[in-house]
């Protein structure tokens, strides 16, 4: 019993190193780890007005919600990692934080734009819309002239009307226009049947890139303005992650050695179990691309002070279970029963409390509760199944443990 108690204590501590070894580089990956919001990363920080509309009527929180999915769907063609992108009804604003952009000025330029995309006859009338499109995709031009296109493809009405429309006007020029400008002006030299246009004249990829994801993403319901505009610059985002970093491992040093002098030997099975909490914590983060901010950290952080709570509660209980005369292994389990409602009480409410600010909240609020809330989850695990499991192989080991090791003096 004594020797297979040895084994698996040795065999989690490796296990639990290699974890920790393993898991290094793909945490702190730039490009693949826990994704950084605009706090830590830099970007910009914009809030777009909705504009009244010129024939009077009022802006309705549909049109709101249309405006919030376009936008977010050319958030997404631009590249953007874990973008965030907020509704104020009341203002008919949207708040959107886009971390890592290294062109601001563009990527607000292709979001507050309308995208209104139409076809014209010679005459300008406008024959078709830009909403009968499925596809837009940059390329190159085929043609020996080089330079580069947009390749359009039409919904199954859209090719009807738009192979109408080439076979009506065969050598004269059908205007392409996004938001009242003139993209192309193509003379008709064949009728368009199959559903396929082609947008040329652009000198880079990237210009045809960015027509391409505005005419995919549709148009704006409402016209939009910039009523806010705040970039956060790299060199601050650094510096806050590294502040945090430093201050994070400065409080867990404290911690570390806190419960090593008061708990002694239970302590040391403390701080093991808080290795495995924050390995648990990260890599929840690193699964579902939590976005990681300020106040994302000190969530975590507080999750980790209530974690070591959860610990001293247990090893208070057993204490005072070894105190009244109990053997380790009796106190252990004895002591962890008592504790159970104690600290899985503590454990609901504060759930409770970070789920009502994650479903009222917004932004960095919603961001310091999902922390706190995986924290919880996590402590709750490492508290009650793997620290009571560590705890009893430590007992274990050997009958003849000294109860000092526990921090505890028998009372005569």
């Amino acid at each position: 019993m004594r020797r297979g108690n040895i084994i698996k204590l040795v065999s989690l501590v490796l296990l639990v190193a290699a974890a920790v070894a393993l898991s290094i580089k793909p945490l702190v990956d730039p490009l693949k780890g826990i994704p950084l919001g605009l706090d830590l990363r830099g970007g910009v920080h914009l809030v777009l007005q909705a504009d009244p509309n010129k024939n009077g009527t009022p802006i309705t929180n549909d049109d709101m919600d249309k405006a919030k999915a376009i936008i977010s769907k050319r958030v997404n063609d631009l590249g953007v990692s874990e973008p965030v992108v907020q509704t104020d009804y009341d203002k008919k604003r949207l708040v959107i934080d886009l971390a890592g952009i290294t062109d601001p000025d563009k990527a607000v330029d292709i979001l507050k734009t309308t995208a209104k995309l139409t076809f014209r006859d010679p005459k300008g009338a406008i024959v078709l819309q830009g909403d009968e499109l499925t596809d837009a995709k940059a390329g190159q031009d085929s043609n020996a002239s080089g330079g580069y296109v947009v390749n359009l493809t039409f919904s199954s009405d859209g090719a009807k009307k738009f192979g109408d429309l080439t076979t009506k006007y065969i050598g004269q020029r059908i205007g392409i226009f996004l938001d009242d400008k003139v993209l192309t002006n193509p003379t008709v030299n064949t009728p368009i049947l199959n559903g396929q246009a082609e947008i040329t004249g652009y000198s880079t990829l990237e210009d045809a890139a960015n027509s391409a994801v505005l005419m995919r993403s549709g148009s704006l319901p409402v016209s939009m303005s910039i009523a806010e505009k705040r970039q956060v610059g790299a060199s601050l985002g650094i510096d806050s992650l590294h502040r945090s970093i430093k201050a994070g491992l400065y409080g867990l040093i404290f911690i570390f050695l806190f419960m090593l002098v008061f708990y002694r030997l239970p302590g040391v099975v403390a701080d093991f179990s808080l290795i495995v909490y924050g390995l648990i914590v990260l890599w929840v983060f690193w699964m579902f691309r939590v976005v990681l901010t300020l106040p994302g950290i000190a969530g975590f952080i507080l999750s980790i002070g209530m974690a070591v709570d959860f610990n001293i509660i247990i090893y208070e209980r057993v204490k005072e279970e070894v105190r009244a005369g109990k053997s380790l292994r009796a106190g252990v389990e004895s002591g962890f029963s008592r504790a159970f409602i104690t600290v899985i009480d503590a454990h609901v409410t504060t759930f409770i409390a970070a789920m009502t600010l994650y479903y009222f909240g917004s932004g960095s609020i919603r961001g310091f509760a999902l922390t706190l809330g995986v924290g919880i989850i996590a402590s709750l695990f490492t508290a009650i199944s793997f620290t009571r499991l560590v705890l009893r192989l430590v007992v274990g080991i050997s009958s003849k443990l000294q109860t000092t090791w526990f921090g505890v003096r028998r009372e005569v």
